[in-house]
């Protein structure tokens, strides 16, 4: 397995692990997601879709790991803005006009428990490890980010146990 496989198979794991804990946070502990937190489920899904694209097409892997920076710019974006939010005094988000567009796409009518957004923006929750979780979600995307691009950049083939490849 080259270098290149190996990261997109992290890639994988590590959006499906954070979309598991989002629905633990969710289900378990009842941190209900609002239409931010959604918006970011979907960029982790895009990015880890993205990967797995890229794993299984590894020819044109290029242009399909370019979509999932793309996605994982905007999820810097949004987890950003979030963060943003939290640090504004109370009442800054409310009731948000983009609760019933982003329940009324398919997939949220399909699997509403991970993609309908039922919270508010601005309800504080306690911190993970010193930091708030739309922050947590910022790390990740800025750690996907700059894994997609130096995969993209580097034209390197090294197996990850063996050494070199031998041309």
């Amino acid at each position: 397995m080259n270098r290149t496989k190996a990261a997109l198979f992290l890639i994988v794991i590590a959006c499906a692990g954070l979309l598991g804990f989002a629905m633990y946070l969710q289900l378990a502990l009842d941190m209900l997601p609002c239409p931010l937190c959604v918006m970011q489920r979907y960029a982790f899904l895009l990015i880890g879709l993205s990967a797995l694209f890229a794993l299984i097409f590894s020819k044109q892997h290029r242009p399909i790991m370019a979509f999932g920076i793309v996605a994982s710019l905007i999820g810097v974006g949004i987890s950003g803005y979030q963060v943003w939010v939290l640090t504004q005094p109370p009442g800054s988000c409310g009731v948000d006009p983009l609760t019933a567009p982003l329940n009324g796409i398919f997939i949220a009518q399909w699997f509403p428990s991970m993609f309908k957004a039922s919270g508010f923006c601005d309800t504080p929750y306690d911190p993970i490890l010193g930091l708030s979780i739309p922050a947590w979600a910022c790390v990740w995307f800025v750690v996907f980010t700059l894994a997609q691009i130096v995969l993209l950049i580097s034209k390197k083939k090294e197996r990850v146990f063996f050494g070199k490849i031998r041309p």
